[in-house]
């Protein structure tokens, strides 16, 4: 577990890692042959949230992909690298015979964080879970799988969270839940990137248009290879 100094007192952070600012320098992002985001330079402090907005096709996911090491930048860098980050997408990423509380499990192991009952627990109060633990994942709801699949961001233990469109399925009551994870995640030092188009009433989140940096420039034949495709098979890191 990651110790954190702070006033001249150690305390454990929920993370095995040490939290650090998100730094992007000077990056570029493309999709099918095309150029999205050019001339990317931001930081996002630990304890701080960023929301992306944009309309579809602007680029968020291009983004959050390249970030989470799932492709590479056209150009420019960012740190810290995957390792310190748990990327959440659409897909729900699931084992459908697995129950819910076998599914956090699971995930746990893959990250090589704790799996112990009272972590898979925690995950599944936070979510309001707990009386579905022994339910297999494929007998859930559309909105109880998409829980599910968040809850993993509580066994994951890395102090970055990539979000893109997280709410899809919840309801307001869901999206409550969602949203205090979040603020309890910021808390305890991590921070998150969210490409989102509710209001999850982080107030003190900063909000980046990447309007402002998107080109729509075609690729030049040597970088416009099919590196940069859709690929949700690493929907959730």
């Amino acid at each position: 577990m990651a110790r954190v100094f702070q006033d001249d007192t150690e305390w454990a952070a929920p993370f095995d890692t040490a939290p650090a600012p998100l730094q992007i320098d000077r990056a570029a992002v493309a999709r099918g042959g095309v150029t999205l985001l050019a001339d990317m330079t931001l930081t996002v402090e630990p304890g701080a949230a960023l929301i992306l907005r944009g309309p579809n096709g602007a680029g968020k996911t291009t983004l959050l992909r390249s970030l989470a090491g799932l492709q590479p930048f056209l150009r420019g860098t960012a740190t810290p690298g995957p390792d310190a980050i748990a990327y959440a997408t659409h897909a729900d990423g699931l084992k459908a015979t697995l129950s819910a509380a076998e599914n956090l499990r699971f995930w746990a192991e893959v990250y090589g964080s704790d799996s112990t009952a009272h972590t898979v627990n925690a995950a599944l109060d936070t979510f309001d879970l707990a009386r579905l633990a022994d339910r297999p994942a494929g007998a859930l709801s559309a909105g109880q799988k998409r829980r599910l699949g968040l809850a993993r961001l509580c066994v994951a233990r890395r102090p970055i969270w990539l979000l893109d469109e997280p709410t899809v399925s919840l309801d307001a009551a869901a999206v409550a839940r969602f949203a205090a994870a979040i603020r309890a995640h910021l808390s305890a030092g991590g921070l998150a990137v969210i490409a989102t188009h509710i209001d999850l009433g982080l107030d003190d989140a900063a909000v980046l248009d990447l309007a402002s940096h998107r080109t729509g420039t075609p690729l030049d034949a040597p970088d416009a290879a099919d590196a940069f495709a859709q690929d949700d098979a690493g929907a959730f890191l």
